[in-house]
């Protein structure tokens, strides 16, 4: 009998990639497609959402013909997906009727101004666990519907449907329009307590809830995808939003236990159990997952320009060939002669929340050389996650002993060092590096069987390398305090 796999879709902010796993969790294939990133206006971020369904349906092709196996060796696939970008479609023909926006886009800062403004900003947070902020969905599809000419009244009738891009995904696979709590919860749209999209705040938007998806647990069977796309009916069987799939796919299953992803933003999730944790400083309260048996929730800090400041380094700046070479040029200097990088380059998320601050540079003299600038933008990444972490051990009201790690960052083994050292924590990395879409993967399989439970998941886990801190205490300190000062200069700023 052939051996069966399972498929996970990783669809992601500059990139479509697909992993097979097998019972091990080992990835035994794997494709990854870039496609564009549109900026039509400073601030503003989108993506053609044909193009990032063209691009993960040839990942995903291209993933099992790198595994060398047949449409029948795939039990079933799961979704891990960038969150908070939109898409709306027509729903006749399911054509996009405009570009993604995407989760970076900050063109629905004044409608977040006039909704704070209105006294709406406790309402939203005690029923959705967010704050107001450009990062959700929901102000980006009220900017729609102001923008658009008729589209408006086109979903008062029906004739459109609005989806996060795993319901973009599920509905191009499978014809059905659904999405999970994980999903769900970071519309501003969601009530994470009822487990319902909230008529109130529906109201208050202005949104119809006929262009919504039906909410399904996270792990259970959405639908077949078609069997033209990958040659069988295979089941969708699995869906989270990357960073809670990232979170499972860790086993974090324990209140307390948290991961880190250096991905395109840095984002930290720690679980709290089946009761939301309200933040008191600057975090959101969402959920984690849903095993149909209620949900698990989490406390996420979301950093906007983690891996990005490498990414413009290289693109824009032209400082660096490639993102392996920072970490050499790092290293060629003994610190970043006093310079502060931060890469607010399109406001600043968790714990601050300032829609209005601007990457800004301090502590530049004659003396400051690329290799120091490019050492600046790394550290920039370790501290804006110190930030949070900071602020999860306050709300959570009890010390993390130690930070898991997964993204593309974390290969940057100065990187990692360097966050130890300003975390006083340990930070692990596991073996298998592809905890998102081996979360997703984890998902779709529990659901059709694959796995049996959370304890044969548990023990796929299996740690690769750990960075222990060894900075002295006062060096940190200073470190910090200068850290500080900067992000002060950067929220200083007035556009």
């Amino acid at each position: 009998m052939k051996e069966r796999y399972i498929l996970a879709l990783d669809q992601g902010t500059t990139s479509s990639r697909a992993i097979l796993f097998n019972k091990s969790g080992v990835v035994i294939g794997q494709n990854q497609i870039a496609f564009s990133q549109i900026f039509p206006k400073p601030g503003w971020v989108e993506h053609d959402p044909e193009e990032i369904w063209s691009t993960q349906l040839a990942a995903a092709r291209g993933a099992m013909e790198s595994a060398q196996i047949e449409s029948d060796q795939v039990a079933a696939m799961g979704i891990a997906n960038q969150r908070e970008t939109i898409v709306v479609w027509d729903k006749a023909t399911g054509r996009p009727v405009y570009n993604a926006i995407v989760w970076q886009c900050r063109r629905s800062s004044d409608i977040c101004d006039e909704l704070r403004a209105l006294g709406l900003a406790d309402l939203v947070r005690e029923k959705t666990g967010l704050v107001i902020d450009p990062y959700f969905s929901g102000t980006k599809l009220m900017w729609l519907f102001d923008q658009v000419p008729g589209l408006r009244s086109r979903a008062e009738k029906g004739e459109v449907l609005f989806g996060t891009v795993d319901s973009w995904l599920i509905y191009k696979l499978t014809g059905a329009h659904l999405t999970d709590p994980t999903n769900a919860s970071r519309t501003l749209l969601f009530n994470i307590k009822k487990g319902e999209w909230d008529e109130e705040l529906l109201k208050l938007f202005k949104i119809p809830a006929a262009i919504l998806p039906r909410v399904v647990p996270s792990s259970g069977v959405f639908g077949l995808a078609r069997k033209e796309f990958l040659g069988a009916e295979i089941p969708v069987a699995g869906c989270a939003g990357d960073q809670q799939a990232a979170l499972f796919g860790h086993a974090c299953f324990e209140p307390g236990a948290a991961k880190n992803t250096y991905g395109t933003g840095c984002f930290t999730l720690m679980n709290t159990g089946k009761t939301p944790v309200a933040s008191r400083h600057g975090l959101l309260t969402t959920v984690a997952w849903d095993l149909g048996k209620g949900y698990t929730y989490a406390l996420e800090g979301s950093v906007f320009i983690g891996g990005a400041v490498i990414q413009w380094l290289r693109d824009q700046m032209g400082m660096i060939g490639d993102s392996a070479e920072s970490e050499a040029l790092a290293r060629s200097v003994d610190d970043s002669g006093e310079v502060f990088l931060v890469p607010a380059f399109v406001g600043m998320g968790a714990p601050y929340w300032d829609a209005d601050a601007r990457g800004t540079v301090v502590g530049i003299t004659r003396g400051t050389t690329k290799a120091h600038f490019v050492r600046a933008a790394l550290e920039s990444i370790a501290y804006q996650s110190k930030d949070l972490l900071d602020a999860m051990e306050k709300d959570f009201g009890a010390d993390i002993p130690c930070i898991k790690a997964d993204g593309g960052a974390s290969a940057n083994n100065f990187l990692m060092q360097f966050q130890a050292d300003v975390l006083n924590r340990r930070v692990i990395l596991p073996e298998v590096s592809e905890t998102t879409a081996l979360g997703a993967a984890y998902l779709a399989g529990l659901a059709t069987g694959y796995w049996e439970s959370l304890a044969e998941v548990e023990g796929n886990w299996r740690k690769k390398r750990e960075f222990s801190p060894g900075m002295a205490e006062g060096k940190r300190r200073r470190l910090l305090d200068s850290w500080a000062k900067a992000v002060t200069a950067a929220r200083a700023y007035i556009k």
